[in-house]
């Protein structure tokens, strides 16, 4: 049995301490109010005892209080005062100073909590445990400095979570569509150093990449780009080579045809294409941002985003050149092709695209043969996004995510255009739905009382995210606000007219519907009964974001949380509070955002239409997934699922399995096991080898891919998913 300490680190639980800590106490009062050894060795009995059956880690705090008890339970009074004034004045010693503990265990890569809270973060390396010391001091300042107490207790129960608090007191956004277009065409400033218009495909990625680290140390959210900025520079390089091949045809001798020409000019321009989207890959993968990880990037391919026929063809050539590159993966340290996390690719289902008689359906099928083996692209289905992202025109707007799933909403500009490209989010509060469920117990009405104080709750923390960007100047980060990336304002500048009017949002995340549900009349999403009161749940949601953004101006959007580490924490809270409740916490993981439980039968037709329905009411963002095996003999499955999603859903992906065992060469699914003190552990099926060190494993998380393996609770997560094809 273990017991988490107040760094966060796990340790095994002693119960010797009790018996030398309850000791202490007992010595302090006089003789008469004393008890024997046998009464104290009781009580640590019976606390490991009462632990025992909890059937999880407990806190420190929480064993404490169970000692507590027990001396109560004695008619020790005495002894139990001691005891908890002790416990008083170390509280008061902890509060005035709260990081060293947490800054050291983290060195130490003995905290639990914080080592896997990134499945792309290495906790091992220097630069990943600085951006950790940072962020348990922003951490520190946020909770005792900037945010209300009763905000910082519900976030630390589990009630709601603030997002991103390790990076809450620096003036930060979270993330956002970069302007590559504008950056490239009319140039922009790295580094204090003044990039021009590229004169070629190469270049233009190079510069790419150099922004998107820039961006990605400037933010702490996800960034997406399109591949459509990169498309005017094909044929930029394709008219100079053009002029180099006829140069050198010429000096060779007079008579040279247009076609000589023109082909040798295609085939040296697929090889600079070649190495430019391998220049993307390489350096997005390589590339240590501040935060001591890989840039979390998102690259769109959309056809229609072209703005001529041509465009689109050479748009069509890099979007061929970036499935085929993913396709053959990258190298690990063993040299064996092995699946990245990054960049994340987004492909979009189209006209062009969709039917075997569709000019680039060859792309389609590139695609679903990529996805088969590297789990991505993802996909959005422009027919149905045109219809769920309508702007106050009365136009529908297909576009990217910013970064893996949260979406902005349609925005018109003052001259009537419309405005992805260099917008933003400004941060997420989520509220954990199966709290209220459970708070309710059982009674709607005092559901839907709770439901709107929880909003109230939300709304204030969601407030304190917008005031702590306003006032914000452009100077804290150039690359964003001065130099293209989001906005060109000048030196002191304030960012305070974006954070308004609808042109970047903020997020009011929910997860959990699915236990909320249950909770409520023990029904499930899937029946009739649960999907009717989800539904009722989502739309309430989106009214009060809809009341907020009439009040203040401010676009308020809804987002289904992709809940990493969070999924644990909300779980372990809720086993807290209301102790074990079947099928709502009985794991140690609860679901992210309206999704369908990971461990129902349901086939991924049927679970795509029945998540439409909610991810159309999740505007701020939400991604569906389907469960499925190796499909790489069964493109044609692969397909079927992309068509479907074409027709009922507008963003969704297929999660397979891409893993490689560096102690035996086995190229499979890595499985997960309980080791003999019940905990979860990643082996290879044919060597049995255990060390995480010495294999790749690929799993989706929550719309990116993670490779640095999980916590606990998302382990099992991972462990219960049941196939949907």
């Amino acid at each position: 049995m273990k017991i988490i300490k107040r760094s966060g680190s796990e340790v095994a639980f002693d119960p010797q301490k009790i018996v030398t800590a309850v000791t202490k106490a007992n010595e302090s009062v006089v003789p008469s109010a004393r008890m024997s050894a046998i009464q104290i060795k009781r009580i640590a009995e019976d606390v490991e005892s009462a632990a025992q059956n909890m059937n999880r880690s407990l806190s420190v705090e929480e064993i404490q209080d169970m000692v507590e008890d027990q001396i109560m339970n004695q008619r020790a009074f005495d002894v139990a005062r001691r005891y908890i004034t002790y416990r008083y004045r170390r509280a008061l010693v902890r509060k005035s100073n709260t990081t060293d503990e947490q800054i050291l265990s983290l060195i130490e890569c003995n905290n639990e909590e914080v080592k896997q809270e990134n499945s792309n973060k290495n906790p091992t390396v220097n630069s990943v445990q600085r951006d950790y010391m940072a962020g348990e001091v922003s951490k520190d300042i946020t909770k005792r400095l900037l945010l209300p107490a009763d905000i910082v207790n519900a976030h630390e129960q589990g009630i709601i979570h603030f997002h991103d608090a390790d990076y809450f007191a620096q003036h930060m956004h979270n993330c956002d569509l970069v302007n590559l277009e504008d950056m490239l065409q009319n140039g922009t400033v790295i580094s204090g150093t003044l990039i021009e218009k590229p004169h070629s495909f190469s270049t233009a990625c190079n510069i790419a990449t150099q922004i998107i680290a820039q961006v990605a140390s400037c933010q702490y959210g996800g960034q997406s780009i399109s591949l459509t900025h990169l498309a005017p520079f094909v044929d930029v390089s394709r008219q100079k080579i053009r002029r180099q091949v006829a140069e050198e045809l010429h000096s060779i001798r007079e008579a040279v045809t247009e076609d000589e020409i023109s082909a040798i000019t295609e085939k040296r321009l697929r090889e600079e294409v070649k190495n430019g989207v391998q220049m993307i890959q390489y350096q997005v993968v390589t590339l240590m941002t501040t935060n001591g990880q890989a840039p979390f990037v998102t690259v769109f391919m959309y056809l229609n985003e072209a703005k001529n026929e041509q465009e689109k063809q050479d748009l069509a050539l890099i979007i061929e050149e970036t499935l085929r590159q993913r396709y053959q993966g990258v190298k690990n340290e063993k040299g064996v092709w092995i699946t990245p996390a990054f960049p994340k690719l987004i492909y979009v289902l189209e006209e062009d695209n969709i039917h075997e008689d569709s000019r680039y359906y060859y792309l389609t099928k590139l695609a679903a043969k990529c996805t088969a083996k590297r789990l991505v692209p993802d996909y959005i289905s422009e027919k149905i996004m045109l219809q769920n992202k309508i702007d106050k025109n009365g136009e529908g707007h297909c576009y990217t995510c910013m970064g893996c799933r949260s979406f902005l909403t349609p925005y018109v500009d003052e001259n009537g255009k419309p405005k992805y490209y260099g917008r933003f989010n400004q941060g997420v509060v989520t509220v954990n739905l199966v709290d209220i469920g459970l708070s309710a117990e059982g009674d709607m009405d005092k559901f839907w009382e709770i439901f709107d104080e929880r909003m109230e709750l939300c709304h204030r923390a969601l407030q304190c995210r917008h005031e702590r960007l306003t006032g914000t100047l452009s100077d804290a980060a150039p690359i964003l606000w001065q130099h293209g990336a989001l906005l060109r304002l000048k030196k002191g500048e304030k960012i305070d007219k974006y954070l308004h009017g609808g042109y970047s949002t903020l997020s009011l995340g929910y997860a959990g519907l699915w236990e909320c549900v249950y909770s409520l009349n023990g029904k499930k999403l899937t029946e009739p009964e649960g999907e009717a009161l989800g539904l009722e749940i989502m739309k309430k949601l989106n009214e009060y974001t809809a009341k907020w953004k009439a009040a203040e101006n401010i676009d308020y959007s809804l987002y289904g949380t992709p809940l990493e580490s969070t999924t644990y924490k909300f779980a372990k809270c809720l086993q807290k509070r209301f102790g074990i409740v079947k099928g709502v916490t009985d794991r140690n993981y609860i679901t992210n955002s309206y999704h369908v439980h990971v461990t129902e039968e349901i086939d991924a037709f049927d679970k795509l239409a029945l998540e439409a329905k909610f991810q159309a009411l999740s505007p701020g963002g939400a991604i569906s997934y389907v469960e499925v095996p190796n499909m790489q003999n069964n493109l044609e499955a692969v397909l079927a699922v992309m068509k479907f999603i074409y027709d009922h859903i507008m963003y969704a992906e297929l999660n397979t399995k891409s893993d490689y065992c560096q102690v035996c060469g086995y190229d499979g699914e890595i499985e997960i096991k309980e080791d003999e003190h019940g905990k979860l552990i990643w082996q290879c099926p044919n060597c049995g080898n255990t060390d995480q060190n010495k294999m790749n494993v690929a799993r989706r998380t929550c719309g990116y891919i993670g490779t640095q393996f999980w916590n606990q609770g998302r382990t099992q997560e991972i462990r219960e998913r049941v196939l949907h094809l």
